[in-house]
């Protein structure tokens, strides 16, 4: 067993010591590197987003392949949960996550909102580019909503109204997993303490 502060998880067969039991040094580096993570995953989800070729018309395939990454965000958000409940940095781990997950869902549906708008034009109130489509899912997940961009047909009305309710998931559920992941790591972490 390790010394008091220090938990029994092995990371590619050397033990990792918690959070608490590490130096400011090695503290500022693990930040720094979630932080890295981060960033370059989300860089490449904005990438792909500008990038992928979303200018055709809707057709089934097109629904199929929203459909499909809606599902690979849920599973994502699974996968995320269980390894915040492993990590010897639940806390870092949960931040990253979500860090992480919010970029991928604003993409997702400003995605749907693009689509929409190359297949019908009256959909919203102005014609909508990738960067209006961001801004619109942006501004539709802080609830600021600032009246410039609105959905004007049903069907537009019908998927905005879905990512606010899903913002509430979101902001709610998808939250609390991830905090209810930190806190089960840290209890895991006390038990396995000598000592505990």
């Amino acid at each position: 067993m390790g010394t008091a502060g220090e938990a029994p998880a092995a990371v590619m067969g050397r033990k990792v010591r918690r959070y608490e039991a590490l130096t400011a040094r090695e503290r500022r580096r693990l930040v720094v590197e979630a932080t890295l993570r981060t960033l370059a995953t989300v860089a490449l989800v904005v990438t792909l987003y500008y990038v992928l070729p979303f200018d055709q018309n809707v057709d089934a395939l097109m629904v199929a392949e929203i459909a499909l990454g809606c599902a690979v965000l849920a599973v994502v958000i699974v996968w995320q949960v269980r390894t915040i409940s492993q990590s010897p940095h639940p806390g870092i781990r949960a931040v990253e996550a979500l860090a992480f997950t919010v970029p991928v869902y604003v993409m997702l549906f400003a995605t749907t909102f693009f689509v929409m708008e190359r297949t019908a034009a009256s959909s919203f109130t102005e014609s909508l580019t990738r960067t209006d489509a961001l801004y619109f899912s942006v501004t539709t997940l802080a609830t600021v909503g600032y009246g410039d961009i609105a959905a004007k047909s049903e069907s537009a009305r019908l998927v905005v109204t879905a990512q606010m309710m899903l913002d509430l998931v979101l902001l709610g559920l998808v939250v609390r997993l991830f905090l209810n992941a930190v806190k089960r790591s840290h209890q895991r972490q006390t038990a396995a303490q000598p000592g505990a």
